[in-house]
């Protein structure tokens, strides 16, 4: 073996790992969000959550980025520590898949479509569909699926690339003679499992590392006996990940990844001291047998599904031995708002912003209609709620910007690209409801300490405003939560009713001043009243006109407005008509 068989085998895996990355990043970018409501939802049945671990890794390709993503997950007190056992040991399994579709390169027939399934033979024809699909079409969809094509077959052409630089060592008689030599240690097994954990730890990649060993296994030198416990040692490896992971966060998410290496670390011993004790006894011929890329693959699906049936019994167990090893603290621990792991995988980013940015408008909303209740009744434990609300809403408002910031960086779809946008442009609306719910808490804190009163003829007109306020409230956080456009198309004819009422309000109070059946001083009050409620109904619009303008593809408020407000549109003349009906006398 040259010099250039080195440089040939270190290419060979700079592409393979290239194409894994960029293949791993399309299929999570199509189906990451999606995985990631299921995921949450589901796990709370351990027999759900293993399903799912090895789904979304198939899905996703990559364990790693399924380990940094529940580390994340529990850091930010999405999920709970016991949820993520079951996915971790799934995603042991499902990261298997990508051993199998390597061993076709082992694969020797004269059959043209069993040739066919050679990665030298059908690499190129995944490429060349791959970038006809990127560089042609103009749906980005299919520009995904183009990309992930493309990210397979440099997989694929880095495996063969490898398989190229190993074949000069299947005629070396100083490469047999060193793994003979390896293999008759008396300690070989131990030697073989440390050999695979420290090259996988290197390399961060256990599909990878199979990989190389899938091609190694192409010079007819390495045994079922060398192989086995380099596989087991794999395992081990690819826990460096979630060791990395788990810095700097709370104890429950370093939890996960204690859970993570003591399932491989138990599941390995395990397995190596039952095999090993049962060969000693029955004497396994077949470990002396050249192994096969689908042999190794094999090998590595049957060591992943066994150990999670012996461990999956004491998934408790489990748990309270990571408890044991990362102790509780004295003080409190703390979750994260959002963790910044969770931007490695950029759909399951979006999808947790998505899941914040709902919680934001339902505070706002009841921060709204409690600061207004105060003037039916009035309570200190509930303005000491609204002030929260309103500093929470900051907080969310700034920690959701600058998240959402740091995720556009990234390579995302266009319908994520879109959740972003809409996000951004809405969240300064959320931040300010909470804002002139503040103020109009100061105006009842003005009635309540002065001892004043809204006049008869005033309360009546208030009711019948605020309760159209309300029903814009409620018509803007359900078409947000649900991205319902049809009921968001709802919101500003009710704002133009509103708008309508609020100048009634004012007609009707200035008639009362001139009579003396109002003060100036409640005319002040009413005044400022008034100014948030068409506020708030105006931020309840802008929200509606994003959802609908996004939806669409576009952004561009005025032009929807003005659009609408001609009068040419009948549906909105038909909801105007309606809310005019039902508040306008």
């Amino acid at each position: 073996m040259t010099v250039f068989s080195v440089i040939t085998l270190l290419g060979g895996l700079a592409f393979f790992l290239y194409g894994m990355h960029v293949m791993s990043s399309g299929l999570e970018k199509m189906s990451g969000s999606k995985l990631e409501k299921i995921l949450k939802r589901a796990t709370d049945n351990r027999f759900t959550a293993l399903a799912l671990g090895a789904g979304i890794t198939i899905a996703i390709q990559s364990s790693s980025a399924m380990t940094v993503m529940l580390v994340g997950l529990v850091n930010s007190g999405i999920m709970k520590l016991g949820q993520t056992i079951g996915v971790i040991m799934g995603s042991n399994i499902g990261t298997t898949l990508t051993a199998w579709i390597l061993s076709v390169a082992g694969i020797e027939s004269d059959n043209i479509f069993v040739n066919l399934l050679k990665p030298e033979n059908f690499a190129p024809i995944f490429a060349l569909v791959g970038i006809i699909m990127v560089m042609m079409s103009k749906d980005k969809r299919k520009q995904d699926v183009g990309t992930i094509m493309l990210g397979f077959a440099v997989l694929m052409s880095g495996m063969t690339l490898m398989s190229d630089a190993m074949k000069p060592l299947a005629d070396s008689p100083e490469f047999s003679s060193v793994l003979t030599s390896f293999y008759s240690l008396p300690l070989a097994p131990i030697l073989g499992v440390a050999v695979g954990a420290i090259f996988t730890g290197i390399i961060q990649s256990s599909a990878a590392s199979v990989g190389i060993l899938q091609a190694l296994s192409l010079t007819g030198n390495i045994t079922f006996g060398m192989a086995l416990p380099v596989i087991m040692g794999q395992n081990i490896g690819t826990c460096v990940t979630a060791i990395i992971s788990s810095i700097g966060v709370n104890k429950n998410a370093k939890r996960v990844s204690v859970i993570h290496i003591l399932f491989n670390l138990i599941g390995t011993a395990v397995f190596l001291i039952l095999f090993y004790g049962l060969n000693l006894i029955f004497k396994f011929n077949f470990l002396n047998n050249a192994i096969s890329p689908v042999g190794i693959a094999a090998v590595h699906s049957v060591f992943n599904i066994a150990t999670t049936v012996i461990l999956f019994p004491f998934a408790k167990s489990l748990e309270k031995m990571s408890t044991f090893i990362v102790r509780d603290s004295e003080h409190k621990e703390k979750y994260e708002f959002l963790d910044e792991r969770l931007i490695s995988t950029p759909s399951f980013a979006i999808s947790e912003c998505a899941n914040r940015t709902v919680k934001m408008a339902e505070i706002a909303r009841d921060t709204i209609k409690d600061a207004i209740s105060l003037f039916e009744k009035y309570s200190t434990k509930k303005v000491d709620r609204i002030l929260k609300n309103e500093d929470e809403l900051d907080m969310y408002e700034d920690k959701l910007g600058t998240y959402l910031v740091k995720i556009s960086s990234k390579e995302i779809s266009d319908k994520d690209s879109r959740q972003i946008s809409k996000m951004l442009h809405t969240i300064g609306d959320f931040e300010r409801l909470g804002d002139h719910a503040v103020n109009i808490l100061k105006s009842a804190q003005e009635v309540h300490e002065k001892g004043l009163s809204f006049s008869d003829k005033a309360k009546e007109d208030l009711h019948n405003l605020t309760n159209a306020l309300f029903e814009i409230l409620d018509l803007t956080y359900d078409s947000f939560s649900t991205n319902d456009v049809k009921k968001a198309s709802s919101v500003e004819p009710l704002e133009q009713v509103i708008d309508r009422l609020v100048a009634e309000v004012k007609t009707s109070h200035i008639s009362r001043l001139q009579t003396g059946e109002c003060t100036i001083e409640m005319g002040f009050v009413l005044s400022d009243l008034l100014n948030n409620y068409e506020r708030v109904s105006d931020h309840c619009s802008n929200i509606a006109v994003t959802l609908i303008e996004v939806e669409q593809g576009s952004y561009d408020t005025h032009s929807y407005l003005n659009s609408v407000k001609d009068m040419s549109d009948e549906g909105f003349n038909n909801e105007y008509r309606k809310y005019k009906n039902k508040y306008l006398s």
